[in-house]
This record gives C-alpha cells, structure tokens and sequence, in this order.
C-alpha cells in the first residue's frame, strides 16, 4: 500500500531526525537518492552520466538545496552541470559552494541542450502556483526533454493536489520520506508523471491518505469457501432504472453480477430488459445483505430511498437516489452506508458550487463522510474514498475512457456486491473502484461501460496473479 502524509507531519517527523543527525545530513540523503535516480534515467537514455548536459532550475529554499547538492554529485561523475536561478541573491549557499567545486557553473537563463533537466524551484511547503520569475524559467525549458520534480513538481499543492497557477509537468518525481497527498491525487498527479520514493529514515504516524496496491485488494476480495453457498456469499439488491433510463439497470446487474455475491435482486421498471440481458437475475422483493439504489432512477421515487436507508441492510446510494438525502437519518444508520456521488451531485449535497469541489476534493470527501456519517466514494479523475476519521483512499487504477455514460452505473453494482459479501463501506468503494479502473485499462478505448462490466473477472484475477 502507498501511503502519504501531509506537510504538517512531514516536517514534524524531519525535525524530529534532524535532532539526532549531523547537520546537513538529511539533505545529503535526500541529495543522493536524488542523484542516483537522476544517473539511471541518463543510463537509459544514453548510456552513463559522463557528457550529459544537465540543468538546475533552482529556488531560494532547501528545495533547491537538495537540487544544488544532487547537481554536484552528477557533475563528479562527469556530468556538465547549470544552475539556473530564480533569484541569484537567494540560493542555498553550501549547495552553491558544492556545485561549484564539483566544475558546475551558473547561467541567467536557461540552456537550449539539454539531456535532463531538475525543477528545484518550489519545495512542499509552495502555495497558490508559479511565481511569474520560476514561471518564466519553465516556459524555457527545452522542449522534449525529460523533466525531474525535487520532491514534488513546483506549482502543484502538496497536500491536495491542486494547481493554482502556473505548474511543472514532470516526467518523473524524486520525492523524499514519504509520499505526498497531491503526488496520487489529480490534477497534481497527473502533473508528478512516474513517482520514485527515496527512503531518508522518517518516522510517520498514521497516514492521511492511502492507495491500494494489488495484493491490498486481493487480501479484501470475499471468495468462497467449499461450504458457501448462494446464499452464504451474499444477496444484493438492485433498485434503479425507469422508463427513461432502463439500461442503467442493465449496467447496475452487470456489475453486481461480477461482483462476487452469491446472488442478484433486482426490484424496479426495467425487468424484461434486466432478464433479456442477464438471467440469472432474481426479480422482485427479497432478502438481501447489501442494496444499491440510485441509477436512472428518475425523480419522484425518494420514498423508495428513505425505505430503504430505514431498514437494516447494507445501502449504496448512487445518482439519482442521491438528491435531497436527510444526513441525520443517515448519520443515525447502523447498518454500512455507501454514498457514490460526482462532483456536481457532491456540490448539491454540501450546498457549495461544483468549481470549489473539483478545486478540493480531498476536503470534499472528507466534509462529506463526516456531514453524513458514511463512507463516501467521490468519483471523478482520481476517485477518493473517505469515511470517519481514518486515511482517505486514493484510487491508483483507471483510465480518461471511463468518462462515459453507464460506467458509473457498472461501479455502482460492483461495490454494492461487494458490500453484500461482506465489505466494510470503505472496504467496497476502495476495492471496486480499483477493479472498476483495473477492468478499464484491460479494454483499453475506446471503450462502452458494459465491456468494462465484462472484463471485471480479469480484473479480479489480476490482483491474486500481478
């Protein structure tokens, strides 16, 4: 599992290591993994260190420091090695003296050959974008060649992943310790391009924000047992669809079909189209673990909703079943309740413009889980699973060709079949958002949501045979 930590507790757990080390070692660490990243890029790329034109974008802070210190431990290996400033006055002076008596130089702009190139401009602790001055060196940079981020891609927010302002695109992000929140969450994720972790011996608590891994998933994925039955495995409900949007049901069923429980109810208008696509389809009311209710439900049907949130099964409430939702009635649940909202539907149930969800959405899901007292899945670029006071979870799966209509849907009836077997809320967002994204990528695009539903048994094998 990938965990990440805010700067808060970053910079608590370097202060704490920086009391029991020499001074200045835990940039040395920070500089070396730095600089051996740095020297396997170029020994794909062209054979070895030795000749390569390197360039520092550097800033006033330790940032650049660690830049600096990198630069020079390149230019002993036989790199030639320019320092660009942001603002001469203001440079880190014993990675400056280090630079220097390695053979690397300064130059007031920015070469146009170049093999590498480091953005130190802005360390984790940046806010609100470029300034115009590290602006104007980015939009310098030659184009084609790769780019490195020190610690984190200068412009994007360490702890959100938002991007104010002007930012750097990175091919690959050198981070140090730990992995921050805006390395795994969009639009800033998709700015860190491949990220590398250096260890430098922090000590961390409890993380804030955390991304699944296969074997995470395959150790909560419900399998059966040589006595499991239909029943033992789970039965879940499908409540969705209407004469409007009868393939939302459709597209529910398939993915609690794929979802591992034993069986699948569906209750609403869309039966003959349910059984005509899938029957093996339980229709009518019924005992079940886990319901799902929401998709192409129309309006006028929040009675149905409301029955359901006041039994004692487990509830996905998605889509349509999400408007106008009482959060003290849910908040007064015992049973696992599920929330699957987009950013608009996310908007409505906070009461705040869709523009300021998108612009936070780890706060987003967080207010949300804690208005409404459930796990709450924000579906989006980076979908984010929140509930109570733990870790958020990131999803690390996925494709740009899931924005399409009915792969919601698809999602909506996997986590719910995985809450009828026997996942926690949290539990069944993280692991069917992460198969859901799985499934995508094994079709590849462009692509329709019920080949999405239909490659979900890859999927899941996927993560037992990585």
């Amino acid at each position: 599992m990938r965990t990440a930590y805010s700067v808060k507790t970053v910079r608590a757990a370097e202060r704490e290591l920086m009391a029991r080390l020499p001074e200045g070692a835990l940039m040395q660490r920070a500089a070396a993994g730095l600089a051996a990243a740095c020297a396997g890029l170029l020994r794909r790329a062209r054979g070895g260190v030795y000749g390569a034109r390197v360039v520092l974008l550097v800033g006033p802070g330790d940032n650049g420091g660690d830049a600096l210190y990198a630069g020079a431990r390149l230019a002993r290996r036989g790199a030639g090695v320019t320092a660009v400033p942001m603002d001469p006055e203001r440079m880190h002076p014993g990675g400056l003296a280090a630079l220097r008596a390695a053979g690397g130089h300064l130059a007031r702009s920015v070469p146009q050959r170049a093999d590498l190139v480091l953005d130190g401009l802005l360390g984790i602790g940046g806010r609100g974008g470029l300034r115009p001055a590290a602006a104007e060196l980015v939009e310098r940079i030659p184009p084609g060649v790769p780019v490195v981020a020190v610690d984190l891609p200068s412009g994007v927010d360490a702890d959100t992943g938002e991007v104010a302002g002007p930012a750097v695109t990175a091919d690959v992000t050198v981070t140090f310790g730990a992995y921050k929140p805006g390395l795994l969450i969009d639009p800033g994720a998709s700015r860190a391009g491949v990220v590398h972790l250096v260890g430098i011996g922090l000590e961390l608590p409890s993380p804030e924000v955390e991304a699944l891994q296969h074997a995470d998933v395959a150790g909560l994925l419900p399998e059966p047992t040589a006595t499991s039955d239909k029943y033992r495995r789970g039965v879940v409900g499908i409540v969705a669809g209407s004469a409007q949007y009868p393939g939302a049901a459709v597209l529910a069923v398939a993915g609690a079909l794929r979802g591992g429980a034993g069986a699948v109810r569906y209750v609403g208008p869309a039966a003959e189209a349910v059984l005509a696509r899938y029957p093996e389809t339980l229709i009518g009311p019924g005992r079940v673990q886990a319901w799902v209710v929401g998709p192409g439900l129309g309006e006028g049907r929040a009675g149905e909703v409301a029955e359901l949130l006041a039994g004692d099964a487990a509830v996905l409430v998605d889509a349509d079943g999400l408007r106008g939702l009482d959060a003290a009635a849910l908040r007064a649940r015992r049973a696992p309740t599920l929330l699957t909202p987009h950013a608009g539907e996310a908007a409505a149930l906070l009461g705040v413009s869709r523009e300021s969800v998108e612009a936070g959405r780890l706060d987003a899901v967080r207010m949300l889980a804690q208005r409404y007292g459930a796990a709450v899945l924000l579906k989006g670029s980076t979908t984010l699973v929140a509930s109570g006071g733990g870790a958020v979870r990131v999803n690390p799966t996925g494709t740009p060709w899931l924005a399409t209509a009915g792969s919601g849907d698809v999602l909506s009836g996997l986590a719910g079949s995985l809450l009828a077997g026997g996942l926690s809320g949290a539990d069944a967002g993280a692991v069917g958002a992460y198969l859901h994204g799985l499934a995508a990528r094994r079709v590849g695009g462009p692509l329709l949501a019920h080949q999405v539903a239909e490659a979900l048994p890859g999927a899941w094998r996927d993560t037992s045979h990585p």
